[in-house]
């Protein structure tokens, strides 16, 4: 499968890309990589919810990315872990628990009904760690906000919403991420670079996609037409893996600040470099991985994210930091 370069997110990424003034890309490096992970297998993500019920679970990846945020203490630098049958879980593979414990017990954390009646003292007894998982006021008031237009819109079901448009990312602004964005302005991942260009990554929103479509494609129970215009994750952890790599190399000024823990503003040229080139990179290294594997074992981008995501994301070298909802 071609990436598709012009798809909104990757093509809004020329003009950061072309004018980078805080980092430098290796090419080289993406195609020294290349030749030895493209030999390596890239298997499916591994979830911790059960897909008996395909909609449950739909419902269930919805909550998720609508949470998926923010698990690195801003000011301590601690990451937040639980602990399960002797294994430690940190960031978001914790959440990934926490919110299947409280779904088993009876909790429908993905109705809208329910979340327009959380409170601050319920959602803190679901998320219980080794530190308070950060930002727990702006969780709760991104599931009021969403229950409340699940509940006016769509009879509180997600279902309701998927089952609303066509199953492609973009259709003339009816398809999936274009509506979530709109009608759920939470998931609008979308800066301003220079005063002038709109820089679009969609990390929740393409991400709630890529898992309904990789654990239930096969059984077709929801399959992405157009996954092809689906880029990587503009997240903390992708741009760690590409800077060990040395396909990324910051200037002195700014990887001072990530090794010191030195918050980055969100919308700062800082930020929007780091997430536009992982974007870039992810998309360069896929098209060379696939250069190197037989066709039929070619990858799709959010496959190589995956791959490095898992590797890297309980690593205890520094990644950035940015106060933001978004990721």
């Amino acid at each position: 499968m071609d990436i598709n370069w012009d798809s909104k997110v990757l093509k809004s990424l020329d003009p950061v890309i072309d004018n980078l003034q805080n980092i430098r890309l290796n090419e080289h490096e993406i195609i020294n990589v290349a030749d030895w992970i493209a030999y390596e297998e890239f298997p499916p993500p591994e979830q911790n919810i059960s897909k008996n019920n395909p909609e449950e679970y739909i419902r269930t990846t919805m909550l998720i990315n609508t949470l998926n945020f923010a698990f690195t203490d801003f000011e301590s630098g601690i990451k937040y872990e639980i602990v399960r049958e002797g294994k430690e879980l940190s960031d978001s593979e914790a959440m990934f628990t926490q919110i299947q414990e409280a779904i088993s017990s009876g909790i429908k954390l993905y109705d809208g009904n329910i979340l327009t009646s959380l409170d601050d003292k319920q959602l803190k007894k679901i998320f219980t760690g080794n530190i308070e998982m950060p930002m727990m006021a702006e969780r709760l008031e991104i599931l009021l906000d969403v229950g409340t237009k699940l509940s006016d819109d769509y009879e509180g079901d997600w279902m309701n919403f998927i089952n609303a448009g066509p199953k492609k990312l973009y259709h003339n602004g009816e398809g999936l991420i274009e509506r979530l964005i709109t009608e759920f302005p939470r998931f609008d991942d979308t800066s301003r670079h220079n005063e002038k260009n709109d820089i679009h990554f969609y990390k929740l929103a393409q991400l709630a996609f890529w898992g309904m479509h990789a654990e239930l494609a096969g059984s077709e129970e929801f399959f992405i037409e157009d996954m092809e215009s689906m880029s990587a994750f503009a997240d903390y952890i992708v741009p760690v893996a590409l800077e060990v790599m040395k396909i990324v190399k910051y200037g002195d000024e700014l990887e001072s600040k990530i090794m010191n823990g030195i918050l980055l503003a969100k919308n700062s040229l800082e930020e929007i470099e780091i997430r536009a080139t992982s974007l870039y990179v992810t998309a360069k290294l896929t098209e060379e991985i696939n250069k190197r594997r037989p066709v039929e074992k070619s990858i799709i981008i959010p496959q190589l994210d995956y791959r490095l995501w898992k590797q890297y994301h309980s690593t205890h070298r520094p990644h950035h930091l940015t106060i933001t909802t978004m990721y």
